[in-house]
Order: structure tokens, then C-alpha cells, then sequence
């Protein structure tokens, strides 16, 4: 992907490593958007063991490639959030955002079980940021 029409991709140095075609996150004038981050260690670019830990990966990769661009999780304006078991992981998806947001105010989030995700992980988490 190059830039054009004022869409620059993402590729920031520390992320993880695309597993094909495809752009971490891409700048559209004040917005930022970040491709679905699943729970992997960037230095080995392998998944983190636990699934509590992968969760928060995950999120910590998305949050990576927004700070790339000036933005931090109080600049997110939405969340969709795929898990592959609702039951068993949307607790923990909710533990790891108390923890990153606080106390809030908490973005929008939609959150979706699905049948699989790449390399039969258990979470995936795109965000939309405003960062102007």
C-alpha cells in the first residue's frame, strides 16, 4: 500500500509483523485506523502464551501502531473487539480494558464471536483513533 489520496499506510518500527497483504493501520487525515491486532509478542512475532496475557497483547499492538501517530487510548472512537469463545474470553477482554482505560469514559465497542481467527488465536482488536 503507498500513499495516496491522503491515506498514508502504517509500518511503524517495534510492531508486529504483517502475516500477509496487509497494512497494520493506515492515517486518513484525523483518523487513524488500525488492522486487527491479535495477541503477539512483536520482538518474536509468535503469540504470548495465556490467554489473559494474549489479550492484552493484542491491545498493546493496537495501541502501538496509534502511538505511532500521536494518539493514545483516550483518542479511540471505536473497537471491535473478535473473540472465538464469548463465554470464555469476553471476561477477560473486559478485565484487560478496565485495566488499560480505568475508571473510563470507555469507547464504543462492538465485540463478536467468531469460528476462527488466523493461527487459531482467541482474540482480535481493531480501533479507529481520532488524532488530529
Amino acid at each position: 500500500m503507498t500513499e495516496r489520496d491522503g491515506v498514508r499506510p502504517l509500518a511503524p518500527a517495534g510492531a508486529i509483523r504483517p502475516t500477509g497483504p496487509w497494512a497494520l493501520g493506515a492515517r486518513a487525515g484525523d483518523f487513524v485506523f488500525v488492522a486487527g491486532m491479535r495477541g503477539i509478542d512483536p520482538a518474536s512475532n509468535t503469540q504470548v502464551t495465556g490467554d489473559e496475557a494474549r489479550v492484552r497483547q493484542a491491545f498493546l499492538n493496537m495501541l502501538g501502531i496509534a502511538q505511532s501517530e500521536g494518539a493514545s487510548l483516550r483518542d479511540v472512537v471505536r473497537l471491535v473487539v473478535y473473540v472465538t469463545d464469548m463465554a470464555r474470553h469476553r471476561p477477560l477482554v473486559n478485565k484487560v480494558q478496565e485495566e488499560l482505560w480505568g475508571q473510563g469514559p470507555f469507547p464504543p465497542r462492538t465485540i463478536v464471536e467468531v469460528r476462527a481467527l488466523n493461527q487459531d488465536d482467541i482474540v482480535e482488536v481493531e480501533g479507529t483513533f481520532y488524532a488530529p
